[in-house]
């Protein structure tokens, strides 16, 4: 995550670069994905940070392709602290296999911190209320998630359907590889 302003702030530009280099690794651009599974802990502080690198990561580069179907597994089952991104990974993947990503169940009403970060960027990002239909028989996903110390990961899932409908899961392009959060 590299420097932010206290423990419990992510870094903006770290979470950019790592959503970035996550596409890059797995040969993919950001209208490729459909499911984008969020940290989204509640705070006014993060959320905020994390609204902003999505926006500009994910969703400015999608020039009007279709929402973006964004959920957080915190609003249908708390935050599970360290479980948080396993358990988003879990989620990711059923959404991807069904074809349907989850619903917010606990989500009432959408900050303003956050509503304001997607603002200006030309592609929404939607949080459904209700079960919603991935549109595409090629369905792509990605994770972000961070840690109360400042560690920030990030996972895309790629999954394709077969002629009888049951989804398989395709390996997408990976190497592990340590990302600076300092340009050079």
């Amino acid at each position: 995550d590299g420097r932010s302003a206290s423990l419990t702030a992510p870094n903006g530009r770290a979470q950019q670069i790592l959503l970035n280099a996550v596409l890059i690794n797995a040969s993919m651009t950001a209208t490729q994905l459909h499911l984008v599974e969020v940290a989204a802990n509640g705070s006014a502080l993060g959320d905020p940070i994390e609204a902003g690198a999505i926006a500009a990561t994910l969703l400015m580069p999608r020039k009007f392709t279709g929402a973006l179907l964004a959920g957080s597994v915190k609003a249908n089952v708390g935050h599970t602290e360290s479980a948080s991104g396993m358990v988003g990974l879990v989620k990711l993947r059923s959404a991807l296999q069904k074809a349907q990503a989850a619903s917010n169940a606990q989500l009432v009403l959408i900050a303003g911190h956050v509503a304001a970060a997607w603002r200006s960027a030309p592609s929404a990002c939607a949080l459904p209320s209700q079960l919603a239909m991935v549109p595409s028989r090629w369905a792509n996903g990605t994770i972000s998630s961070f840690g109360l110390g400042g560690t920030i990961a990030s996972v895309v899932l790629c999954a394709a359907r077969v002629q009888n409908g049951a989804p398989t899961f395709d390996r997408c392009g990976f190497r592990r590889r340590g990302f600076s959060w300092r340009r050079p």
